[in-house]
């Protein structure tokens, strides 16, 4: 088996009802399972049916089941799938060494679609949360998944950029036979190449 990075290793995948998120903790916990991991997921929603936050525990380790719930500032990768909730993550779960995959297209609450709120500028949440990780990847996964078909695809595509990093053994092969299990010929392919986009946008250097 392949050592982990850290062991147990914290991920913490983040976004608002009807991104997928629950589905991609799925989705990465199933793949690593099959590499001989113990994986523990744990999830939290928020006013999800309204776009509310959900977030996802995603506990990974080769000697035990682990408890759900990942320790306040133990985080080793966020995923997210919404600027301003990496930063609700990051003010309960980040530390200095902490790193961040997070999509930079905002899903804006009734507050702020009504006027009554303000959401941040993008450049700014990309600096406040650079400042807050010791590594951070931003691109528009919901631009790139409508490009492919459809926005839901955007958890793929964030699976694959995480893939990435390498801070997980994350295996495509494992992917993609998960997939066939599930889907026809054409939806394997477009998961498939939302998972290729995803893992071409990280620059590891």
């Amino acid at each position: 088996m392949i050592a982990l990075n850290h062991d147990p290793y914290n991920l913490i995948i983040t976004g608002v009802g009807g991104q997928g998120n629950v589905i991609s903790s799925r989705m990465i916990g199933n793949m690593l399972s099959a590499r001989g991991f113990e994986v523990t997921i744990g999830e939290t929603f928020g006013a999800s049916q309204r776009g509310g936050a959900v977030m996802s525990h995603v506990r990974i380790s080769s000697k035990a089941a682990l408890s759900p719930q990942i320790p306040e500032h133990r985080a080793h990768m966020v995923v997210s799938l919404e600027p301003v909730e990496t930063l609700r993550v990051l003010e309960s779960y980040g530390n200095p060494n902490v790193k961040v995959i997070c999509n930079t297209r905002p899903t804006h609450p009734i507050g702020v679609i009504s006027g009554r709120l303000s959401y941040p500028a993008m450049d700014e949440l990309e600096k406040t949360i650079t400042a807050l990780s010791a590594r951070a990847w931003f691109f528009d996964a919901t631009f790139m998944a409508t490009e492919i078909g459809a926005p839901i695809f955007a958890n793929i595509i964030m699976a694959g950029a995480l893939a990435a990093t390498k801070e997980l053994p994350l295996d495509r092969n494992v992917f993609e036979e998960t997939l066939k299990s599930k889907f026809p010929p054409d939806k394997v392919a477009l998961n498939l190449t939302a998972y290729d986009r995803g893992f071409g946008m990280i620059d590891r250097d």
